[in-house]
């Protein structure tokens, strides 16, 4: 533990260096490289932890609460999730650095000066959580790490859009920490004693228990981005640099999902069936509502934003069978689903990073996010073409690559529902899979949207048509997460035997491992995956249709105009292709118009007129309509009333300072009672 502690302090020296030199044209390489080694240590460190086993390593600060001092402690689970968030840190930081270099030539000066002192406190704060062992520590580095980031995506204050994203971000940062803090005091309420250790030997009663799975799914699910809370996601994660979004993306919304895990799985004790009912429900509404979020979007950032959403929902679905099988007293069913949830925080990390670098080098090349604004990058950026489409394959779960054994994993968890014996359970699995099946072929949707809108088809724009390859380091941090997607594809059973100490029970038999290639759940119903196998035959496959078609095909030589795909003409310009917009319209009506009330708004001119006809689309997200509206008149209407504080007397400040006072200790008296 002092080894990983000192890699975050080594972070904080790191910050200190960037803030006091930030204007050396040196000091990008020594923020950026000092952080990826720390992150590097840290990943070394928990990888040899889970390896090797042992007992959970743990230390005691004398800081914090004097009472209690400050509690660190990794254990299995701490180590998963330190090697999620320092794999991230590693990657985002070969990609920052060649981000950062690109705008420093491009603009004639360093545009990462505010972000340099910020980026490694926000991995120590990531850090920070994950290791802490009781709430204060927990607490204080839960806001250490959303201070940052907040001020990470103000870094870009002179975007028009930051301030608004930055508002809305702390506002969900401070209403997630509240809950987490009353989620906490309720744990904490019987005895007084806030470190973990304490509170799992004494378990809350039903009530309190049940107040905690609600506050944790407020709390904790306002920062993973569960709906209605995940309204800051598609404002804050653009705003921020493009390495900084995959994090806050791709490794930040994990931490949130420790949390989850952490107080749902360890503090609480034994679950009731109705909390992974609950879980669930709230899971696959955030998967079906995030993928049909993400389809109507027109910004690369903004649309990867919401498939984190997406995402997010698998991730909890997987969490809400883990406590149904919990609950019915199947452990290794249980087991399986948090596998698969363990498995999908790991894939999501590393595809969602892989493509957030990815619109982070069109940005770069281009200076667009719109996808309207872009095309054929794949002739004038072959390597991040090839590299973005690992991971817009990867993303859609499609084989032999890592997001196909997530979703094969989890889908293996939700056949076992016939082992319950509760008939509204199992009717609301069924539903989950359907709904996480829905989501699973519109992500797919999304991506060919994406990847053939952005990479494919004529440039729509001059910057498009002039863009050219990003520098080596921005295709080195691109390459590491595409090469994982695929070898984790082809080999995901050594990760998930090196993930089973965080496991309360062995999902899997002897078969996992003999050879590593397989991999077979006790209890999938006699199904199993074979990566190697699935890769092998669809190269065979591909390489019969390529040798079929070359055969079949003529050699003759045949004049004619080409089939221009509705294209005017043999040579036809780009603004007749299709747009995003056009491309994803047959689903936007079929779903968007009921759901987000989304409609076309067609100006047509009449004959004679030389205007040019415009098509606008317009649409609500309901989560501002039901939730933020409201939520933003209360608290305007609040803050106009208690401004009126500041000109009281002092009489009257003494007053009220004396009925507080009363109040608590009125308050502490209930309690101990």
């Amino acid at each position: 533990m002092g080894l990983v502690v000192s890699a975050i302090v080594f972070l904080f020296a790191v910050a200190v260096v960037g803030a006091a030199a930030r204007r050396l044209p040196q000091v990008s390489t020594v923020v950026y490289g000092g952080t990826a080694s720390a992150c590097a240590l840290i990943a070394l460190w928990a990888a040899l932890r889970l390896a090797g086993g042992g007992p959970d390593a743990t230390l005691v600060l004398p800081v914090g609460l004097p009472w209690i001092q400050a509690h660190l402690r990794a254990d299995a689970l701490s180590a998963v999730f330190l090697i999620v968030v320092n794999l991230g840190g590693i990657t985002a930081s070969l990609f920052g650095w060649g981000y950062e270099r690109a705008h420093h030539e491009s603009h004639g000066g360093s545009q990462d000066g505010p972000v340099l002192p910020l980026y490694p406190l926000f991995l120590a704060g990531m850090n920070m959580v994950l290791i802490a062992a009781d709430a204060f520590t927990f607490l204080l580095s839960w806001e250490f790490m959303s201070l940052a980031s907040w001020l990470l995506v103000l870094s870009t204050h002179r975007d028009p859009e930051t301030p608004k994203a930055a508002r809305l971000y702390i506002i969900m940062a401070s209403f997630g920490t509240a809950c987490l803090l009353l989620a906490f005091g309720v744990l904490a309420t019987a005895h007084g004693d806030y470190s973990f250790a304490a509170i799992r030997a004494h378990a809350p009663a039903a009530g309190a228990a049940a107040l905690v799975v609600v506050l944790i799914l407020l709390g904790a699910g306002s920062k993973a981005g569960l709906v209605p809370l995940h309204v800051w996601l598609p404002l804050a994660h653009p705003a921020a640099p493009s390495h900084v979004s995959a994090l806050m993306s791709g490794v930040m919304t994990k931490v949130a999902v420790y949390a989850m895990i952490r107080v749902l799985f360890d503090l609480l004790g034994e679950p009731e069936w109705w909390w992974g009912g609950v879980t669930m429900g709230f899971g696959a509404l955030t998967a079906v509502m995030g993928v049909l979020y993400a389809l109507m979007q027109d910004d690369v950032k903004r649309l990867l934003a919401y498939s984190t959403v997406e995402n997010i929902g698998a991730i909890v679905i997987a969490l809400g069978l883990a406590l149904v099988f919990k609950a019915a007293h199947t452990p290794v069913i249980a087991a399986l689903a948090l596998a698969a949830a363990l498995l999908h925080v790991v894939n999501h990390s590393l595809f969602k990073s892989l493509l957030f670098f990815a619109a982070g080098a069109m940005l770069t090349a281009t200076g667009s996010r719109d996808l309207n604004r872009l095309g054929g990058l794949i002739h004038r950026m072959p390597t991040t073409a090839v590299l973005a489409l690992i991971g817009a394959a990867a993303i859609s779960a499609l084989p032999p690559l890592n997001g196909f054994v997530g979703e094969w994993l989890l889908f293996q968890a939700i056949l076992n529902a016939p082992a319950l014996s509760e008939w509204s359970l199992k009717i609301e699995i069924a539903v989950v899979g359907a709904a996480l099946a829905l989501a699973t072929a519109l992500a797919g949707a999304c991506f060919v949207r994406l990847y053939g809108i952005a990479f494919l088809g004529r440039p729509r724009s001059r910057a498009a048509g002039e863009a050219v390859e990003v520098g080596r380091a921005m295709r080195l941090g691109m390459a590491v997460p595409a090469v994982l997607c695929v070898v984790l594809g082809v080999l995901p059973t050594p990760l998930i035997r090196l993930f089973e100490p965080a496991l309360e029970a062995g999902p899997f038999d002897g078969r996992a491992y003999q050879p590593w290639f397989w991999l077979a759940p006790t209890s999938a119903i006699g199904n199993s995956y074979n990566g190697l196998i699935m890769l092998v035959v669809i190269a065979l496959l591909s390489v019969v249709l390529v040798l079929g078609i070359h055969r079949k095909a003529s050699d003759r030589v045949r004049w004619s105009i080409p089939w221009g795909c509705g294209f005017d003409g043999p040579d036809p310009a780009a603004v007749t292709q299709y747009t995003a917009s056009s491309f994803g319209q047959p689903i936007r009506r079929a779903f968007g118009s009921t759901v987000f009330r989304a409609r076309d708004h067609v100006d047509m001119p009449v004959p004679g007129d030389t205007r040019p006809a415009r098509l606008s689309v317009t649409w609500t997200d309901p989560a501002w309509v039901v939730v933020v509206e409201p939520l933003s008149r209360a608290v305007g209407w609040l803050a106009e009333k208690a401004n009126r504080l500041q000109f009281l007397t002092i009489r009257r400040y003494l007053t009220l300072m004396f009925l507080a006072l009363v109040v608590l200790l009125v308050m502490v008296a209930v309690t101990q009672r």
